[in-house]
């Protein structure tokens, strides 16, 4: 049922009703201090059950304490209890200030109450508006951290607000002071629970680290939300040193912990893009790495990505680390979500030309092993991928070109359970899977593996196409692949038991 004419006046001379009564009240506090207590009127539309009301409160006190502030008339400091003002022999003008200061502090705790609220756009409106209320450095610190406390509830998924707040992060005084309350926050909580996860808290923790970035360069950082009485060169904030300093121990207390697996996952897919270049120094992250890998399946996979980056480029000695990535080569790499990331890290690991020898054919041994029980769309980039390491380690071709492997069967002296790469006999063997396959149901796989019997040419095969290759989209291209018309002796069946030739078409039918 519609509403009535009546009802719509009504919310509509209410609406203008509170909107006016708000700006009357501005206007007094403003012009008067004598109006002072009007301010009480104000704050109470804070506590409003509609929610308009709330929004349009809220922006009416920012209007007020910003303007008393530039006057000079909001008190900064150490704030006096409010019940010694009468017996204190302050002036007039002095108690007015601590008067609306006090008003000021109940405001931003009542903003910081609403962003509890169960109306979203409350939410958003208030935890936006706590840094214009962030009047002054001293203030500022305080505001940050209440609201970083809410933001990081233990209770609530706060992952969409926080989304909303992402804007502020911008401005660098916010991200560092937003970082620093974010490790004390973490320290306090995670403290009290070291062995324990916290998985809503821990999932708010990392949507708002994540959305963090330091500036790459000291003189980017240039933006700041409140006037400050410092020099740049006397002010951590305005140096870009203590914002890498920030960022690094923010990240490393939050690693420090126990984290979901999901967690995990997530961290270690922007770690080596978002995470590490912005540290000072990236190879804190070693435990960490360490500790994920050990958890074992696509944790594992992603954290060595990690550990290969601290090798190569921080000069980190890690020397079990081929060893390492030869026993993640098994089964299930071929169905798990990351399939294609494994296959383009494995790629760039096994890229040196300095490799040994054992150890590329003991990873191209491995592949082919388990390339007898892969499916499809994982063969279309095994075979092309064991014909790309072969070209790079042309001592490799000893497991093409071995003529005794022909002529009579024996056992392979590949041992699949080793290992340890340098001691599986991986060069001693040969690659009678690939021949295997050869004779493989999937004519794109057999067509792949034939091509091993040919000199291999010099250009290596590009198999970046294949990596997202999915079962569906392998099926939907045979099925829009041109067919070539084959002359037949007998007529195509179009339909079940229609066929004008065939007895059971002439006397029988589905009807």
């Amino acid at each position: 049922m519609a509403p009535s004419a009546d009802s719509n006046v009504k919310e509509e001379n209410s609406q203008i009703s509170y909107k006016k009564d708000i700006n009357t009240k501005i206007g007094r506090i403003l012009q008067n201090k004598k109006h002072a207590n009007d301010i009480f009127d104000v704050i109470q539309y804070l506590q409003s059950e509609k929610d308009k009301e709330i929004i349009f409160a809220t922006d009416a006190c920012k209007r007020i304490f910003c303007q008393l502030f530039d006057r000079g008339d909001l008190y900064v400091g150490d704030l006096p209890q409010e019940e010694d003002l009468m017996s204190g022999d302050r002036s007039a003008l002095d108690k007015c200030r601590i008067f609306m200061r006090h008003r000021y502090n109940n405001c931003v705790e009542l903003l910081l109450e609403n962003i509890g609220h169960e109306a979203f756009q409350v939410k958003v409106s208030e935890s936006n508006m706590m840094f214009t209320y962030a009047l002054t450095d001293y203030l500022f610190l305080s505001c940050t951290q209440t609201l970083v406390e809410h933001l990081l509830s233990t209770k609530e998924d706060m992952s969409l607000l926080i989304s909303r707040f992402q804007e502020f992060l911008e401005m660098d005084d916010v991200r560092y002071y937003v970082m620093s309350s974010v490790r004390d926050n973490i320290y306090r909580v995670m403290g009290r629970n070291k062995k324990a996860v916290i998985p809503v808290y821990q999932n708010n923790v990392y949507t708002l680290l994540s959305t963090i970035n330091v500036p790459s360069h000291g003189s980017k950082i240039t933006n700041f939300l409140v006037k400050q009485a410092y020099k740049p060169e006397e002010w951590k904030v305005a140096k870009l040193k203590e914002h890498k300093r920030a960022f690094e121990q923010m990240w490393l207390l939050f690693l420090k912990f126990k984290l979901p697996s999901s967690m995990y996952k997530k961290i270690l897919v922007i770690l080596h893009e978002s995470i590490m270049p912005q540290m000072s120094d990236p190879t804190l992250l070693i435990d960490f790495l360490s500790a994920a890998y050990d958890i074992g399946g696509a944790i594992s996979l992603l954290a060595l990505n990690g550990l290969f980056i601290l090798i190569h480029k921080h000069n980190l000695d890690y020397p079990d680390f081929y060893k390492k990535l030869y026993s993640l080569l098994d089964p299930s790499i071929f169905h798990v979500k990351y399939r294609a990331r494994f296959f383009h890290l494995v790629n760039i690991f096994l890229s040196s030309t300095h490799l040994p020898a054992y150890l590329v054919a003991a990873f191209v041994k491995r592949f082919a092993r388990l390339s007898l029980t892969a499916p499809p769309t994982a063969l279309l980039i095994l075979l092309p991928f064991i014909c790309n390491l072969i070209r790079r380690h042309p001592s490799c071709r000893v497991l093409i070109h071995r003529p005794s492997s022909a002529e009579e069967p024996c056992d392979d002296p590949y041992v699949m359970e080793e290992e340890d790469p340098a001691q599986c006999h991986a060069l001693e063997s040969s690659l009678w899977e690939i021949k295997t396959l050869q004779k493989h149901y999937h004519p794109d796989v057999a067509k792949a593996a034939l091509k091993i019997n040919e000199p291999l040419t010099e250009q290596e095969e590009d198999i970046s196409e294949m990596l997202e290759l999915s079962t569906f989209e392998l099926m939907e291209r045979e099925l829009k692949a041109e067919r070539k018309t084959i002359p037949l002796e007998f007529d195509t069946a179009t339909e079940l038991l229609k066929s004008p030739r065939e007895v059971l078409g002439v006397h029988f039918s589905l009807e």
